[in-house]
């Protein structure tokens, strides 16, 4: 079915491209169903958005236990003036340094004649898959220059760049070529028409990456404690773990979520603001591609430095630590075991959030409505809360409402990876619902057929892709997730990355070194698969389209 888009503008002015807007008909699958809100999906979405929401509540809950004014003491003292201007200077530079890494990368990639760049697409991204404490580890383990501010710049932008050029690589792939070269053919230099038109292409997707990248920074434990770096997440594990000081841990936590609420509100307010990449109705044409000329080899050196050190680094260093303790470093070591609990718990994980984001994007998708939107929104509140405050919060509720009920169990545990990861597995069930046509739902409706058999009959079968890709994050998330695993890990049970951070804070390189090779193993290939997953999503999108 083609669908029909309209240029309500574009004009050329004085050598600058001014870009169009696209008004396209909507899709079947944005139509709303003439349905009422089903009784039993509205319960499910609420019950699990809910859930989402008791980090928060366990928050405010200790906010209100000790009043206003006490909380305000807690957040107006040097401490916390200090953990903000650490938190803040590093988000800045390494935002900064992200952004550019990830778009020139990207540009490289989609639309110059780079050799090899199949490859190099691939080898960029793995080092997403390698946990930001591996790669901490990496680094400071061969050398002490590597701590503090300069070690975290260092560290947390090779290890996160990625997250920038995913979106900005695919909004490339996706963007009309046209606009470019009417600006080259009306005497624009290729550096201005570069700022003013590819960039305002991709003004969106770096924004977004860059907003991940914010989000990720203050989330971060694992690095920073190796590094030395003290940040708002180190001092709050350190007031909850160590000093048992709640009050405190819940007044930097409230500071810490304000950040992340600003950075998503941020976010939201650039949102749709970006400019369009289409100059005809629903045109989509493949971009020539830029001869590097003499700036090739001078590129290829700068791939290879990259994926040196963001990938060459942690896995040579942990390769190195494990021949230098040798065979009796690892004796004793339960890899199997550990690496059995690791993919029993991101599993259990990864099927629960994916079984909890359908009816969420059912609602906001199939029953459209302020409400349902609200509920939706309400779901990525999650991702303004780090994983130690999902933990205490669910270590909270089981002291004081269920007597200790469940506390270092596996289901509670599981439940903390679960609404630590659930944006993630929302996004992708979403994405892959929106591109499913609404008519089969009404034609097995129209059958006679129940909502429930048309949900496990017509419509999983069609975002059965969206629901692979939900997995493969959330398992992805949750292999290397540490601080919440710390706080609720059953008693006498190891996962990989419990194990690994007992071996290095011991010092003990040797034994460290191979569960680190595990996870980056067991990683790794659920990023790739995303990563391929991710790649193909413009192009099966522009197919439909035409």
């Amino acid at each position: 079915m083609t669908e029909q888009g309209t240029v309500e503008q574009g004009t050329v002015e004085q050598g600058t491209v001014e870009q169009g807007t696209v008004s396209a008909a909507p899709s079947p699958a944005s139509r709303r169903l003439p349905l009422r809100v089903p009784a039993g999906l509205l319960v499910a979405g609420v019950a699990v958005v809910a859930v989402l929401l008791a980090p928060l509540a366990f928050l405010l809950l200790e906010a209100s236990g000790v009043g206003a004014g006490a909380v305000a003491h807690l957040v107006w003292q040097p401490l916390t003036a200090s953990l903000l201007w650490n938190t803040l200077r590093l988000v800045v530079v390494v935002t900064v340094l992200c952004a550019a890494i990830g778009t020139l990368v990207a540009w490289c990639v989609e639309r110059t004649d780079l050799p090899g760049r199949r490859a190099w697409a691939v080898l960029v991204v793995v080092p997403f898959a390698i946990p930001d404490f591996v790669v901490s580890f990496g680094w400071a383990s061969l050398s002490t220059w590597v701590q503090g501010f300069r070690g975290a710049v260092l560290v947390m932008t090779l290890a996160v760049y990625p997250l920038v050029y995913l979106p900005v690589a695919a909004a490339l792939r996706s963007a009309d070529p046209a606009l470019e070269e009417a600006s080259r053919s009306l005497g624009v230099g290729r550096v201005r028409t570069f700022l003013r038109i590819t960039l305002g292409q991709v003004r969106g997707a770096v924004l977004g990456g860059c907003v991940l990248v914010v989000l990720a920074l203050l989330a971060e434990y694992g690095a920073f404690e190796i590094l030395g770096y003290h940040t708002f997440t180190t001092e709050i594990f350190t007031a909850f773990q160590v000093s048992f000081d709640v009050q405190t841990a819940s007044a930097l936590s409230l500071v810490l979520v304000v950040l992340s609420v600003v950075a998503l509100a941020a976010d939201a307010a650039v949102r749709g603001k970006g400019r369009t990449t289409r100059t005809g109705p629903l045109a989509q044409r493949v971009a020539t591609r830029r001869r590097l000329g003499r700036a090739t080899v001078p590129v290829l050196l700068a791939f290879a430095a990259l994926v040196g050190l963001a990938l060459g680094v942690p896995v040579g260093s942990s390769v190195y630590w494990v021949f230098e303790g040798g065979v009796h470093a690892i004796a004793g070591v339960s890899l199997l075991d550990a690496g059995w609990h690791t993919a029993l718990y991101s599993g259990s994980a990864a099927l629960l959030d994916t079984v909890g984001a359908v009816p969420v994007a059912l609602l906001s998708l199939r029953h459209p409505n302020g409400a349902t939107r609200l509920l939706e929104r309400s779901s990525y509140v999650v991702l303004a809360i780090p994983g130690v405050v999902v933990a205490f919060a669910l270590v909270y509720f089981s002291e004081h409402y269920a007597n200790g009920f469940a506390y270092q169990s596996t289901p509670l545990l599981v439940l903390a990876y679960a609404i630590g990861s659930f944006p993630l597995a929302l996004v992708a069930v979403r994405a892959s619902l929106a591109h499913a046509s609404v008519s089969f739902e009404e034609i097995g409706r129209s059958l006679g057929r129940r909502r429930l058999a048309v949900l496990a009959r017509v419509t999983l079968p069609l975002v059965a892709p969206g629901i692979a890709a939900a997995v493969a994050l959330v398992f992805l998330a949750t292999v290397t997730e540490l601080t919440a695993t710390l706080i609720l890990i059953p008693t006498g049970v190891q996962t990989l990355a419990t194990q690994f951070w007992a071996y290095q804070k011991n010092l003990s390189y040797g034994q460290a070194a191979p569960f680190a090779l595990v996870i980056i193993g067991i990683a790794a290939v659920p990023s790739y698969l995303i990563s391929r997953y991710f790649n193909r999503l413009p192009s099966r999108s522009a197919s439909r389209q035409q």
